[in-house]
């Protein structure tokens, strides 16, 4: 399925999770490349080593989990929007996930918009926490969005109402 949609199947991408031990300890990225192509902005971004591209730019990026703050630069620079950082540390009933949203209109924090997955379909209502959209994020805003935790493996995307 992955090969002609795009779409990664669930274990594919409960694959790229760190555990939940480390996702409650505090904010950690999730690195959601698939594929061996030529690209390694979020090595070259992370001034952590949380991530590791190899020698061969084609190599698929590894997360080391020790290393990472979940500081979301990565996330800013990835072109293929592959990236999120996830944090379950702030409670034990909700997450907070922060995805990168190239759409207008922006959402502002404490809207509630609607949660969508890796096809676009609604999952749940969540909470907009934060908006980061700084100038060295090259146009590639960050929102902090707060859902409830057993959405944390669907939640990919947001959208918001015009």
């Amino acid at each position: 399925m992955f090969e002609k949609t795009g779409i990664p199947s669930k274990e594919m991408v409960t694959g790229k999770f760190p555990s939940i031990e480390r996702i409650n300890k505090g904010p950690v990225a999730v690195v959601e490349c698939y594929k061996e192509i030529p690209c390694n902005p979020c090595e070259t971004a992370c001034k952590f080593n949380g991530i590791n591209v190899g020698d061969d730019i084609n190599n698929i990026p590894v997360l080391n989990i020790d290393n990472c703050t979940g500081c979301a630069v990565c996330l800013s620079k990835c072109p293929g929007l592959a990236i999120m950082v996830v944090d379950g540390s702030k409670s034990e009933e909700n997450v907070q996930i922060k995805i990168p949203y190239e759409f207008l209109p922006l959402p502002e924090r404490g809207d509630i918009v609607r949660g969508l997955d890796r096809e676009g379909k609604y999952v749940a209502d969540v909470t907009v926490v934060n908006v980061l959209n700084p100038k060295s994020f090259d146009r590639t805003p960050v929102i902090t969005i707060e859902a409830d935790r057993k959405y944390i493996y669907e939640l990919r995307n947001i959208q918001v109402e015009a």
